[in-house]
């Protein structure tokens, strides 16, 4: 996890987010900020039911109006964890989401590409 604009935005830009996460009641700004680091990028842009207030106490970090994942896993788990409380607002991110973390274990899975005439020797 990457916590506040600079560390989101920094996860961003390295193509390691994989959600980012903003605040019910983030600035204008913030959101603003949030859209243009995703511009052009892969990751999902998730607005949340909790306040500024609530994700400070969670992550223990002040100011923290958005936060970035950076793990197939965990973010699937996260959505699908607020798809299970607030229903369909979630629900359709939570299934990309769960693809996309599928995915990305059967890439892993598979080991290293090997191009046709470049085989790896042992």
């Amino acid at each position: 996890m990457e916590l506040g604009e600079t560390g989101t935005g920094s996860a961003v830009k390295a193509g390691r987010a994989r959600v980012v996460v903003l605040a019910a009641d983030a600035s204008e700004n913030a959101k603003k900020r949030a859209a243009g680091y995703l511009a052009g990028r892969r990751a999902l842009l998730v607005p949340l039911p909790y306040t500024k207030a609530e994700l400070e106490e969670l992550f223990g970090k002040s100011g923290c109006s958005m936060a970035a994942c950076t793990d197939f896993g965990l973010s699937a788990a996260f959505l699908k964890a607020l798809a299970g409380q607030y229903g369909e607002a979630y629900a359709e991110l939570a299934e990309e989401m769960t693809r996309r973390a599928e995915k990305a274990e059967r890439r892993k899975a598979a080991g290293p590409k090997c191009k046709p005439g470049r085989e790896y020797h042992e």
